[in-house]
């Protein structure tokens, strides 16, 4: 479980990459900073598209930038949503994708602009996961 102190910095990395977010519809920039076991960072940011199914979340930005570099476990995730007051957690699509990547243990840390943050983990954002739950048969 990484420190605080780690979670703090992941976050910073977070908040860094929203700035880079395309978001001419919503208006609402989201970057994310992954953690990877061999301590490597991976950030994303939201991506939109005026068809917006074709919008691709920091999030799932993020879990692709790991992967194309040969990642596949990822222990902690941070995500910065400057342009609201308070904190937001990802989507359930993206939520699905962490799954996939992240054990239900991974730390898990969102906030916006204010000084509220939220620390949790993959598997309270996602309970009875089915990935896992099969995985214990």
């Amino acid at each position: 479980m990484p420190s605080n102190e780690q979670m703090d910095a992941l976050f910073a990395e977070a908040r860094k990459a929203a700035d880079f977010a395309y978001a001419p519809y919503s208006k609402f920039r989201v970057g994310a900073a992954l953690l990877a076991e061999d301590g490597s960072v991976f950030s994303g940011c939201n991506v939109e598209n005026r068809s917006f199914g074709l919008t691709i979340c920091a999030e799932r930005n993020a879990i692709w930038q790991g992967v194309a570099r040969g990642k596949r476990f990822f222990t902690a995730l941070a995500i910065s949503t400057p342009d609201s007051d308070e904190p937001v957690g990802p989507c359930g699509a993206c939520r699905q994708v962490l799954s996939e990547f992240m054990d239900p243990s991974a730390a898990i840390r969102f906030g916006g602009s204010g000084a509220a943050r939220v620390d949790t983990t993959m598997g309270e954002l996602l309970p009875h996961d089915s990935l896992h739950e099969l995985a214990k048969f």
